[in-house]
Order: structure tokens, then sequence, then C-alpha cells
């Protein structure tokens, strides 16, 4: 049984979580990220993808990786993906329904950009389903899962962690929420393999965990 009845805030990473790894947009966003860092660093394509995916691993998102060590500002990087097709992107009725029904806050939690977040969101159908996006910017340009942005989210939204639910597809983003005391949702597809003690929860499909989840019965 998925007992969630002790949840008031409902956290939710964006991208392939509120839509699956499988729609592809993931990695038509990677592909764009590996232009530019071979357009930034002029280094051949298979090394701009290395370097890429090391900023990543290293420090959660490519984007710190970039202004760290390459002076890069964060508007010139997001202005990359204002026009980025979503075609691939479809509402899903049964997963608004399973958002809508939660009880308390909804908030995003990301380490994408304003702009594609509320661009994502829209083309969702989850554009007013949310109380707000604490985007990458919010967390002073300090992404998942460094302690800092879980600090900055829960001071900027007065989380109480203990009744939080966080849901993201990066097992090591669910780390620091499990440690504050934060129950923890894996999702997608491989989510049931994984075996991390600090994963509470695995939803291959989102829409059907949370259809399934028992939540807090209005007063």
């Amino acid at each position: 049984m998925i007992d969630l009845t002790h949840i008031d805030t409902w956290l939710f990473d964006l991208d392939n979580t509120l839509y699956p790894l499988e729609t592809g947009l993931a990695a038509d966003i990677s592909e764009r990220i590996t232009d530019y860092v071979e357009r930034l660093t002029g280094l051949p394509r298979p090394e701009a993808s290395a370097l890429q995916r090391t900023y990543l691993d290293e420090h959660g998102l490519t984007l710190r990786g970039l202004m760290l060590h390459h002076g890069v500002h964060p508007d010139e990087y997001h202005a990359m993906f204002d026009d980025l097709p979503l075609d691939a992107l479809a509402r899903d009725e049964a997963l608004i329904a399973a958002v809508r029904r939660l009880p308390g806050r909804r908030l995003v939690f990301t380490n994408a950009d304003d702009g594609h977040a509320r661009r994502v969101l829209m083309r969702l159908g989850l554009g007013d389903a949310f109380e707000g996006v604490f985007h990458i910017a919010s967390a002073d340009f300090a992404p998942k899962p460094h302690p800092d942005a879980f600090d900055r989210l829960i001071a900027a939204h007065a989380v109480a962690a203990r009744t939080a639910c966080f849901f993201d597809d990066r097992a090591m983003n669910l780390a620091p929420a499990a440690g504050l005391g934060m129950t923890t949702v894996l999702v997608g597809l491989g989510a049931e393999a994984n075996a991390d003690p600090f994963v509470h929860y695995r939803a291959p499909r989102l829409s059907d965990f949370l259809a399934a989840a028992r939540v807090k019965e209005p007063a």
C-alpha cells in the first residue's frame, strides 16, 4: 500500500518525471547542450559530449560546470532552449487528474530554468496545477543534488520536510531529500531495479502511482 496520508507538500522534478524519458525530449535537450559545448570549447564533438557528461556528473548540472570553468552566463545558456520543439510531449489526462487530486501544496523543483519549465508545464496541460516553480535561478544556481538547493527551496516555500514528498527520475537527487526527512519517489521505467535505501517508493508510471496512493482526505 502507498500510504501518503501524512503528505501536505508535493515536490516534482520536471524533465523525465512529469513526462517520460521515452518521449525523447531529453535526448533533444542533450544534443543542444552538446552543440553549445562544442561551439564554446572548440572541442571535437565526442570530446565535447564527454565534457558535458563530466560536468553533469560532478556538479549535477552541465551549466554549473560551464559557469565555474568557462565563465558562461546562464541567460546565454538558457536562450538555446527558447525555441526547443515540444512536439514529443502530449497531455496525459490520467496524470493531470492524478496530480490535481493531491491535497495541499504542489511545487515543481527543477534544475531547468523558469522559461523552459513553464513551456513544458503548459504543453503538458499542467500550467495551473502547481503553486510555483522553484527553478535553477531560484536556487542561486546550486543544482540538485547539492544540499544548498534543498535548503533554499525549504526557506523559500517554508517546506516541512517530514510532510513533503519529492519525486525525481534521478536517484542521486533523492538522497539529500531523504536525509532531510522527506518521503522520496523514484520515477521512470528503471525505477523498480533501484535498491537504494533512501528511495522509499518506486513509480515506473507516475500517473498510476499517484492514482493508487492513499492521500489525506479533505477536512
